[in-house]
């Protein structure tokens, strides 16, 4: 019953969340194209650099999940919902068979505590959801051993250990936090039965964290001016963390996805009160330890728990800022539990009636469900939360920077999107002035409303500063590709794809490129590269088969042309190269349906008009050809072809005065006044009026500029008769 009661508490707590789209990096953790086959999942095994992070049994599920419903972000949220109760519930059967009092209660202030949102709510924490359970069972299993003395509770509790590991390391801490645990129950640790046996563990848990911790140095990106800290400093920084997340759990007030970035510095003396405090409670709980080891073994497992994320080694959020709620989350266990065991007692003592004791647990229970549910809403997506996070901490320069990247993406980005864009990525730059990220981003909207110069400019600067960042290689190579420069911007796109081989984009871009120089086959292999990268790409499909009509390859044109109308089914130019294709293999019908519908989502626009009616012209519906003919020249005046074909039209029509009249009008374009066939259509035209003399010399006309026009020679021959 009160398993059933906690996942439905849990469900309803983070409910407001369970729909939500992806926030913050959940794009880059959940699987990646190009990791959706089986060849990709062997892939986030044994290739350290194929996902955000090396923790391949998270990415392992992340890949099973996508395999069971897609994208839908519904069946992620569940898991980790699911996964978070099943924490709680553990928890509770570990403190239970410690005899720790009040261990439902704990399990509840655990599973509804508002400084869990973020790793609940927010997807990519499937690191903190999968690997605390994996942690507590193995607890349980080492505990049972540890009366036991059997072999298989060992084995599974070094199994369970590994996984935990290979979900998120911060779990490396378990085996001090047993012996913690050993010290807390017998007052004492014994070589023999207590560190021997966890020696593989310790072996595990450092491999572990030296793995890490190379892939946040090396492929993360975990180094240089944001992490330059003294060891002085990184006491400082731990110090006062610790009193900083035990803050948010007394008081879970003003929670923010990213807090203020503290200065850290050496020089200032009061920032040694958090460590030397912490010290002094330290002391005065080893003081009090012959009457209660429970509160020094308390806070020694929760400042154990949150030692990897203390600022003794370096990881990537720090550029953001030093804390963040989910680096406590598997901490707060024993938070949690010693929270619960003292107010349990407290109530013991002062309150007879089980009754009342219990509807006190319950109240508090649901006034922290009641604040977590609120926090929830702020997951349903990436803009809601990133707004939400500047009103709380208006300094969150990435938080600006990401804003501005989601009003870029939206789906109806306008010119007011791309300006509130802008004045966020600029806010972010003036906090953060050497943010090569942030001069790339800048560009890409400068690039988009047209300022190629200004583009190119911030293009270069990110460069400069971080010449390792792909993305402003690829930008700055669409800046020359506009310019006209091909051999350039093929050489950014290149290093691009040095830099990341898996930026489908860059590989894509190139391929444009030897499109345009006439280099086919090298473009082709490109496209399949980028393809294989994002099979899912409709503009790669099209990019493919646009290539293939280049090729005259038309029936495959035609099979990629639908396909990228399937990935994207609002996809005008792909349907209406698909309608000029059908066209050229001569399926007026099939044509003329392309174009209709293309119609349909850009009645405004010239081109589908002028397609439709020529095919119609082809097809010899002459009344329907007229009239979209006749819009597309009100739409765009200016265009040869449309007069050349109306003209057709109305001739064909039996309307010949009136085609005369268009053949005449469209005579002053050059491009009909210089083309053979259009003259030999107007002489045609007039000759049938019975205006001989005029088509003669339009005929005339029309075999100078083309000796070889046999229709136009015919007709000269007809009318002199000969």
């Amino acid at each position: 019953m009160l398993l059933a009661t906690l996942v439905a508490i849990t469900f309803i707590t983070y409910g407001p969340a369970l729909h939500g789209s992806p926030v913050w990096d959940d794009d880059a953790h959940l699987t990646q194209r190009s990791l959706r086959s089986l060849d990709g999942l062997q892939r986030i095994w044994t290739d350290v650099g194929a996902t955000q992070q090396y923790y391949p049994l998270v990415h392992s599920a992340f890949w099973v999940m996508y395999q069971l419903w897609g994208e839908d972000t519904t069946g992620y949220h569940a898991v980790n919902i699911c996964l978070h109760a099943l924490s709680a519930f553990l928890l509770a059967i570990l403190l239970g068979r410690l005899n720790v009092p009040g261990a439902w209660f704990a399990a509840f202030l655990f599973a509804v505590h508002p400084v869990q949102v973020e790793s609940v709510a927010w997807m990519t924490e499937l690191k903190n959801t999968l690997s605390t359970p994996l942690y507590l069972g193995a607890l349980l299993s080492y505990l049972s051993f540890d009366t036991s003395r059997r072999r298989s509770q060992y084995v599974l509790a070094m199994g369970l250990f590994a996984l935990a590991l290979l979900s998120k390391t911060v779990v490396a801490t378990l085996p001090v936090s047993l012996l913690i645990v050993a010290w807390w129950r017998r007052g004492e640790i014994r070589w023999g039965t207590d560190v021997r046996p966890l020696l593989p563990f310790f072996g595990l848990a450092v491999a572990g964290a030296v793995m890490t911790s190379w892939v946040e140095h090396a492929l993360i990106g975990a180094k240089g001016a944001d992490f330059d800290l003294t060891a002085i400093e990184r006491g400082l920084l731990a110090g006062r963390a610790v009193w900083f997340y035990l803050s948010k759990l007394v008081w879970p007030a003003h929670l923010v996805f990213t807090y203020p970035h503290w200065l850290v510095d050496q020089t200032v003396p009061w920032q040694y009160l958090y460590p030397l405090g912490l010290i002094g409670a330290i002391a005065m709980l080893w003081r009090l330890r012959d009457r209660t080891r429970a509160p020094l073994a308390a806070l020694l497992l929760y400042c154990v728990a949150l030692g990897p994320a203390l600022g003794f080694v370096n990881v990537y959020p720090f550029r953001f800022s030093y804390v963040a709620d989910h680096f406590q989350y598997i901490a707060t266990v024993a938070a949690m539990a010693f929270i619960g065991a003292a107010l349990t007692n407290v109530a013991s003592r002062f309150v007879r009636s089980v009754a009342v004791r219990t509807t006190l647990a319950t109240t508090a229970a649901a006034l922290l469900a009641v604040l977590s549910w609120q926090e929830s809403h702020q997951y349903v997506n990436a803009e809601t939360l990133l707004r939400a996070t500047i009103a709380r901490n208006p300094d969150a320069w990435m938080a600006h920077h990401n804003l501005a990247i989601a009003l870029m993406n939206t789906t109806n980005a306008t010119d007011s999107s791309y300006s509130e864009a802008l004045g966020h990525v600029e806010t972010s730059l003036q906090i953060q002035k050497n943010n090569a990220e942030a001069f790339n981003t800048r560009g890409t909207i400068r690039l988009v409303q047209g300022e190629m110069a200004e583009a190119k400019r911030d293009f270069e600067e990110s460069i400069r500063l971080n010449p390792l960042l792909a993305s402003p290689h690829n930008n700055l190579g669409t800046v020359k590709y506009k310019e006209g420069r091909l051999e350039e911007a093929m050489a950014q796109y290149r290093e691009a794809i040095r830099l990341d081989p898996h930026d489908s984009e860059s590989h894509r871009n190139l391929g444009i490129a030897l499109v345009d120089l006439g280099r086919q086959a090298e473009a082709e292999e490109f496209f399949q590269r980028a393809l294989a990268l994002r099979p899912d790409s409709a503009d790669i499909v099209y990019n493919l088969a646009t290539l293939r009509l280049r090729q005259d390859r038309t029936d495959d044109a035609v099979r990629l042309f639908r396909r990228a109308l399937e990935l994207r089914p609002l996809f005008p130019a792909a349907r209406n190269n698909l309608g000029m294709t059908l066209q050229r293999q001569g399926h007026l019908a099939e044509a003329e349906a392309e174009y209709r519908e293309v119609l349909r989502s850009m009645p405004q626009d010239a081109a589908p008009h002028d397609n439709l009616g020529y095919v119609l012209l082809l097809q010899r519906k002459y009344d329907e050809a007229i009239v979209e003919l006749a819009e597309a020249i009100r739409l765009r005046p200016e265009a040869p072809q449309s007069y050349a074909s109306l003209a057709d039209a109305l001739q064909g029509a039996g309307r010949l005065d009136e085609s005369i009249v268009i053949y005449r009008r469209a005579l002053t374009m050059p491009a009909n006044a210089g083309s053979s066939s259009f003259r030999n259509a107007f002489g045609a035209a007039l000759a049938a009026r019975g205006r001989g003399t005029e088509a003669i010399e339009q005929f005339r006309e029309a075999l100078r500029l083309d000796p070889s026009n046999q229709d136009a020679r015919a007709n000269l021959a007809r009318l002199l008769g000969k």
